[in-house]
């Protein structure tokens, strides 16, 4: 059975942020961001939250039977399972430790097929959520946290963004 619904539903709770902002501008808090940052084990605010926002994004679609299901996983069980790092490469030792599948474009750049809700963390220190599956290999479609519409890693807010392959360091999988 194709995960992609599954995976899909992911995506589509980050979609729902697209347009959040921080307030004031350019602080890393605000009350969505709040949401974020609370979702990890991180304390106070004012912090990048990338990986916080991807944290959030995992929660909330931790909430859905259906993933529970695929993942083998009960609430409580993902509750202990779900990422909480405040640190973008924090999720490849995160990722390690729950012998998830991920590829290391560094050593093979390009080689691994990218998945809708693929998680990607790049060479900046920055992660996002891979939004589609691209039809061409060097473009990653993706959904970020604390970046803005010039792509910065220390942005104002939740932006759908358009990266070069090159730039990604890993890619977890978090369903096949």
């Amino acid at each position: 059975m194709s995960t992609f619904p599954l995976r899909q539903k992911l995506i589509d709770i980050a979609v729902t942020q697209v347009g959040v902002l921080e307030i004031p501008r350019n602080s890393n808090t605000g009350p969505g961001i709040l949401k974020y940052q609370r979702a990890t084990t991180l304390t106070g605010t004012r912090w990048p939250y990338c990986a916080a926002f991807v944290c959030w994004c995992i929660r909330e679609w931790g909430r859905d039977p259906e993933v529970l299901n695929a993942l083998k996983l009960t609430p409580d069980t993902f509750a202990a399972w779900r990422p909480r790092t405040a640190a973008a490469y924090g999720f490849h030792e995160w990722a390690t430790h729950h012998d998830l599948t991920t590829f290391d474009e560094n050593e093979s750049p390009g080689q691994a097929t990218l998945h809708t809700g693929d998680i990607v963390t790049f060479d900046t220190s920055h992660i996002g959520l891979v939004r589609t599956d691209s039809p061409i290999k060097q473009i990653v479609y993706t959904i970020e946290g604390n970046t803005d519409s010039a792509g910065s890693r220390d942005g104002g807010g939740v932006y759908e963004k358009t990266r070069p392959r090159p730039y990604l360091r890993k890619v977890i999988r978090l369903l096949p």
